[in-house]
């Protein structure tokens, strides 16, 4: 075998030995594509919709957990009224 020979054996075995590595690049390249779409389409969207929502809903959080610390104190202040209220009523009957 000549030089020449021996270098087109040694170029076909390595294609060969290339050409599943090159379709499994391709199957990822495909696989990327799907999950850049499903990320450009779904997620993203998903994510802005939540961005989107978070400050109106924590606001309206922080407004709701300041009318229940109120309503809390008013209902302390209830059962010590009526407390006071009960011990006054059995010292009268």
């Amino acid at each position: 075998m000549t030089d020449n020979e021996l270098l087109l054996a040694i170029s076909n075995i390595m294609d060969k030995k290339i050409e599943p590595l090159k379709k499994d690049i391709e199957e990822i390249k495909q696989e990327q594509t799907r999950i850049n779409i499903i990320i450009e389409n779904d997620i993203k969207r998903d994510i802005k919709m939540l961005a989107e929502n978070y400050l109106p809903a924590s606001k309206r959080f922080d407004s709701e957990a300041n009318k229940i610390t109120a309503i809390e104190e008013d209902v302390k202040l209830l059962k010590k009224v009526v407390t006071e209220h009960s011990e006054k009523l059995q010292k009268i009957s």
